[in-house]
């Protein structure tokens, strides 16, 4: 057996040292590259939900919150408001049953909401994307018996105080409902009640 001088505990613990500081060195290098596949802090928080207190939302107003980089109106609709809205002509209306799929399964009926007293809305116009004014006031804008609601200058699109669309107007769809849902004195839009 020639050894030529070979310290065999010496070559053992070379190689096992080198072996452990290649790994240690692999798992240094691939742990900061699989974490770059994940979305960044940025990226999950634009996707979260958003939590808005509406105790102070008086009847008639209306607030904005921003959802996924969009603006959501939640809307205190007055008693009157309400009957002006159930009480529309369905035939003024493109789609006055919300047959097209512009929000969650829950929402049903003329109103487009979970509780009739609050509105939520995705601000933006199904046709080109621009934000429509909001017009709550019967009689606000130049458009026989208006009922209220809301109005895009851009092009001249109408929808009422629930997001549906009135027929010949540029916009092809109701206005978008996320979802949402309540708790308390606060609503969270961008969870159902099912998911929460």
């Amino acid at each position: 057996m020639a050894d030529n001088g070979v310290n065999r505990g010496r070559r053992r613990f070379l190689v096992g040292a080198t072996t452990v500081v290649g790994a240690v060195g692999a798992v240094g290098v691939a742990v900061p590259f699989v974490a770059s596949w994940q979305p960044s802090a940025r990226a999950r928080a634009a996707g979260a939900p958003v939590r808005a207190d509406i105790s102070q939302l008086e009847p008639g107003q209306r607030i904005t919150v921003e959802w996924r980089g969009r603006p959501v109106w939640v809307i205190s609709r007055t008693e009157e408001m309400i009957e002006r809205t159930e009480n529309s002509d369905p035939g003024r209306f493109s789609d006055p049953d919300s047959e097209r799929p512009q929000q969650p399964a829950y929402i049903t009926g003329p109103l487009r909401s979970s509780r009739p007293e609050i509105g939520v809305l995705i601000g933006i116009c199904t046709h080109l994307g621009c934000s429509p004014l909001y017009r709550p006031e019967p009689d606000a804008v130049d458009m026989d018996d208006w009922p209220g609601g809301f109005f895009c200058p851009c092009h001249g699109s109408y929808f009422d105080l629930a997001g549906r669309v009135f027929r010949n107007v540029p916009a092809p769809t109701n206005l978008e409902v996320p979802p949402y849902r309540f708790e308390g004195d606060d609503i969270i839009v961008g969870e159902d009640e099912e998911n929460a």
